[in-house]
């Protein structure tokens, strides 16, 4: 179903406010209380705002998010040397969770081409095709409602359906990080996901190119102690502040190599 004009009218209204109740947009837009609960719920569902008690915020900073194929063209170069080092985390017959993202997307490539024999958990459309043909791959999906700019599955059924499975692995992507080891995501539905796929993992790994240094995304998803591996690349300058702050910093560049 796509977005009506009310919708529309709506999400004009909480980014304009930030939060509204439900009274003040039966008001708005002159229907009934039911109406807009019904509005609500299924802009919840697409991830673009979160239901509070008696009305809704934004999910999102609708200005900054950017569509996931135009993330998939930049810095081909950075993602694939990141993405050589994460594959080398990975071992035959291991469980591993792949977050959405390009970075990881770039990550199930260099899997698939490898031949891999390991099984796969992720909430992204984009990894289940590229993985789909691969007989080595065991290929699992959490499922949820589809955010069509993300490319990804979120949402309560994503959030339930995470306790089914033992993780041994994440990778996690990101839209921003700090040298103080905040990492941060655009919306807030997505940043929920990630918590729970890090606090369901048993080696928590997150995949950011040095561009994404001290950029600060709409929603924090993680904090010290909750990272135990960063996975960048050799422009980024905050390598000595990340490792003390615990975590582990694995420094790739155009040829793999590592620092």
């Amino acid at each position: 179903m796509p977005l009506i004009d009310r919708h529309e009218k709506i999400l004009k209204a909480i980014e304009l406010l930030r939060t509204v109740s439900v009274q003040d947009l039966k008001e708005r837009l002159e229907v009934s209380e039911v109406t807009i609960r019904k509005d609500l719920s299924f802009l919840e569902d697409m991830g673009l705002i979160i239901r509070t008690h008696g009305g809704a915020r934004m999910a999102q900073d609708g200005n900054r998010m950017r569509n996931l194929r135009l993330r998939e063209r930049e810095n081909p170069e950075l993602k694939k040397s990141i993405a050589g080092k994460a594959a080398e985390l990975i071992q035959e017959g291991d469980t591993v969770y792949l977050d959405s993202g390009s970075t990881c997307q770039t990550l199930a490539e260099v899997l698939r081409d490898n031949n891999r024999s390991v099984r796969i958990i992720t909430n992204a459309l984009p990894i289940m095709n590229i993985l789909a043909d691969c007989e080595s791959i065991s290929l699992y999906t959490i499922g949820g409602s589809f955010r069509r700019e993300a490319g990804s599955f979120v949402g309560p059924l994503s959030l339930a359906n995470l306790g089914d499975y033992q993780i041994e692995t994440c990778f996690v992507g990101a839209t921003g990080f700090n040298s103080r080891g905040i990492f941060s995501s655009q919306n807030v539905i997505e940043s929920q996901l990630k918590k729970q796929v890090l606090a369901s993992s048993r080696r928590r790994v997150i995949l950011a190119d040095s561009t994404k240094a001290d950029v600060q995304a709409f929603s924090v998803f993680a904090r010290p102690g909750d990272v135990d591996i960063l996975i960048t690349d050799n422009s980024c300058t905050y390598c000595t502040e990340l490792k003390e702050t615990g975590m582990e910093v694995i420094v790739a560049d155009k040829e793999g190599d590592q620092s």
